[in-house]
């Protein structure tokens, strides 16, 4: 794998031990050295694109993954498809409708906005065009491509690792341990600190609440993190756990949660939210998004995205349904394992492979 860093290094690829129980082999990631950007400085910018091209020529992979559709996308596509067996484009952030069109829909006309993000959308077909597949988690944003002119689009959700994200990773102790003496209930929430992640409404939403007694702990870091505790200054409810890479630990503190509550209305997927799911966590989500697809209706509550005050009203309707962990255990049981998603995926790139295009 080719990624962005401080330093141009290879290093080992932890993330691939997941699959080692059921299939052997390793994994490295090429770090390219670039500047940081002036958001967010833990992303740096993948500049050298001659160093990636010349990865990919001394690799010559069978399947060369785009999963950014800036910089990384022109270096993929620069060199010769004789350096690789096929090329996929996967569509991990809708950049476009994310960064872009919100803000301008709320000064501009539609047409108007429409206009000024054809050209990015016009960028996203050539680079699909160029590939052999382009894959989507979440069957709205397939269908949003598709509705673009975007070719040869397939629908693959994620999976997540249910031997970690499980029902029995739920302890009184960890409970109370959030809950520091309060009754509860315990809402949780993760997710990265940035603008498109609507922190404000989760935040809000748990003000409006007006409950002594409830916690909010939110697990996750970002470059907005200071604004946000900023925003709640002075309430003991609610708790900054930062980020935390045991992903074990954060499956015990999601399964013994109460709700977990999201804000984030652009998700392509939303794995956070599936792993919260297959803990046997309820949710409360926006109804825009791809959160809002992996919702089912016995155990979640949807509110208009954007608006707080829905936010805290459909935490109340879910928190006072019968049977809701009952409910969000049948939930669980349901969410894709992510052997399944890797079995689909090795089963299309294999049919592609004996497939080429020319």
């Amino acid at each position: 794998m080719v990624a962005p860093g401080e330093v141009t290094r290879e290093e080992p690829y932890a993330a691939f031990a997941f699959s080692q129980s059921k299939a052997s082999g390793s994994a490295r990631v090429l770090r390219v050295g670039g500047p940081a950007l002036p958001y967010d400085r833990t992303y740096h910018l993948l500049w050298r694109l001659d160093t990636v091209r010349r990865a990919i020529v001394r690799e010559h992979p069978d399947v060369l993954e785009i999963h950014s559709p800036y910089l990384a996308a022109m270096a993929a596509l620069s060199v010769p498809r004789t350096s690789f067996g096929i090329r996929t484009f996967v569509w991990h952030s809708d950049f476009i409708d994310t960064h872009l069109r919100g803000g301008m829909e709320r000064r501009l006309p539609v047409k108007v906005v429409d206009a000024m993000v054809e050209p990015l959308w016009a960028w996203v077909r050539a680079i699909a065009r160029s590939c052999d597949a382009t894959f989507a988690a979440s069957k709205w944003q397939a269908q949003k491509l598709r509705a673009h002119g975007v070719e040869r689009v397939t629908h693959l959700p994620f999976g997540v690792e249910k031997e970690i994200f499980s029902p029995a990773a739920r302890t009184e102790e960890t409970r109370n341990r959030l809950l520091q003496g309060r009754r509860g209930p315990l809402l949780i929430a993760i997710g990265r600190f940035a603008v498109e992640k609507r922190w404000d409404v989760v935040l809000d939403a748990f003000v409006r609440l007006n409950d002594n007694e409830a916690v909010l702990a939110i697990f996750g870091d970002g470059p907005d993190r200071a604004e946000m505790e900023a925003r709640v200054r002075g309430n003991p409810n609610v708790r900054f756990m930062g980020f935390d890479k045991d992903r074990a630990r954060l499956a015990n503190s999601l399964a013994s949660a109460d709700v977990l509550v999201h804000g984030c209305p652009y998700e392509t997927f939303g794995l956070g939210v599936a792993e919260a799911i297959a803990t046997g966590l309820p949710v409360v989500v926006p109804d825009e998004g791809g959160a809002a697809e992996q919702a089912q209706p016995r155990s979640a509550e949807l509110y208009r995205a954007g608006d707080a005050n829905a936010c805290a009203e459909a935490i109340v309707r879910l928190l006072a349904r019968p049977d809701l962990r009952a409910n969000a255990l049948v939930t669980a049981a349901g969410v894709p394992d992510v052997e399944i998603h890797f079995a689909r995926l090795f089963e299309i790139y294999g049919d592609l492979l004996s497939h080429p295009r020319s």
